[in-house]
């Protein structure tokens, strides 16, 4: 089974409810009210985004996170990526040269055919096609504050 990181896990989240009203500016702590993820989380999610160039952050009054490009440029690859790194099935796939199997292995030429194959199949995908119909997760719903509302 090849599993995510919970934190990359939670990056798509994020990214993907950010997708869906992208020209909203969001606060760590709304974004972790609207996800229901806990806020210290969404803030370290959203640190690695911003240095990934995913998000792009503004300080003062009505700063917050945004994304930095259009949602049908950001792919699902690069979101986790960002928090995981390079996406690798198995470890040789991502390590290489250091397992000591590497000269005689005969699976691993064929771990990098499927490793590519699921990199490229994430890669295909955009925080546009994350995006539930209607733009608008099914998350409770938030009282609107102050955070909610800046534009």
């Amino acid at each position: 089974m090849v599993i995510l990181s919970k934190l990359a896990d939670y990056g798509v989240i994020v990214a993907s409810h950010m997708a869906a009203d992208p020209d909203r500016r969001m606060t760590a702590a709304v974004l972790a009210k609207e996800t229901q993820l806990p806020r210290a989380t969404v803030a370290k999610v959203l640190k690695t985004l911003a240095h990934a160039g995913i998000v792009a952050g503004a300080r003062g009054a009505a700063g917050g996170y945004r994304l930095a490009r259009p949602v049908d440029a950001i792919s699902v690859a690069e979101v986790v990526a960002a928090i995981d790194g390079a996406i690798g099935v198995t470890q040789c796939t991502v390590h290489g040269p250091s397992c000591a199997r590497t000269h005689f292995c005969p699976t691993r030429p064929h771990w990098h055919r499927v490793n590519d194959v699921v990199g490229t199949a994430l890669g295909a995908v955009s925080l546009a096609d994350m995006v539930p119909p209607f733009g608008r997760f099914a998350a409770r719903p938030v009282a609107a504050t102050r955070e909610t509302i800046l534009p």
